[in-house]
């Protein structure tokens, strides 16, 4: 009988854009690119894992995701950018500045989604539970693909969402998953379930 060969997912939220510096509510409905130092990041993170031979590169539909690994890309990797891994959508808060009232509301939506009330969302936006819900193919996808060492680059909020799906969490607790730029999280996949091996790493960055 053959060995069950255990999966190696590594799970990154993209570099800095000025919408990051500059606080502007970033979510799928805004198309960035990486600034000066998201660059710098992205460059900082290949130098650190570019020994790992990936099988397989996953990013959001965004170009801020794929910039950030398009180092692995440019070595031929099978690329797939799914619309399933983009950002949130903040709805009429999408490329607006933060200012009191809009940080208001985005906390008193954040701490319905930590009561439990997944289905709250901002006018014209997506709820917690709409994020999960186009999570699942992806979470499914990568359990049952072929490819055994898997990079993903996605966004924060997508990212904790994920981490709960993954680690078979409630949502509502996604905010225990804290990340920053370029941060990794990696997780092993063995027997049916995923263990976390690291937890927002940013060793790489100097």
């Amino acid at each position: 009988m053959s060995a069950i060969m255990t999966k190696n997912i590594y799970i990154i939220r993209h570099g800095q854009t000025d919408f990051n510096v500059r606080q502007v509510v970033q979510g799928r409905g805004i198309n960035s690119d990486l600034n000066d130092t998201g660059i710098e990041q992205a460059k900082q993170f290949f130098e650190a894992h570019k020994e790992i031979k990936f099988d397989i590169v996953y990013t959001s539909s965004l170009r801020r995701t794929w910039q950030t690994v398009d180092a692995f890309i440019s070595k031929k990797i099978t690329h797939i950018a799914t619309k399933n891994l983009d950002e949130i959508d903040w709805g009429i808060f999408e490329g607006v500045e933060h200012h009191p009232t809009l940080q208001k509301e985005y906390y008193d939506i954040i701490k319905e989604w930590s009561n439990g009330n997944l289905s709250i969302k901002i006018k014209g936006g997506e709820s917690a539970q709409d994020l999960a819900d186009r999570l699942y193919p992806f979470v499914n996808e990568i359990t049952n693909i072929n490819e055994q060492t898997i990079l993903v680059c996605t966004h924060g909020r997508t990212l904790r969402v994920l981490m709960c799906l993954l680690l078979n969490k409630p949502i509502s607790e996604m905010d225990d998953y804290d990340h920053q730029n370029t941060c990794l999280y990696h997780l092993e996949y063995g027997n049916g379930e995923f263990k976390l091996v690291k937890e927002n790493d940013i060793a790489h960055l100097s």
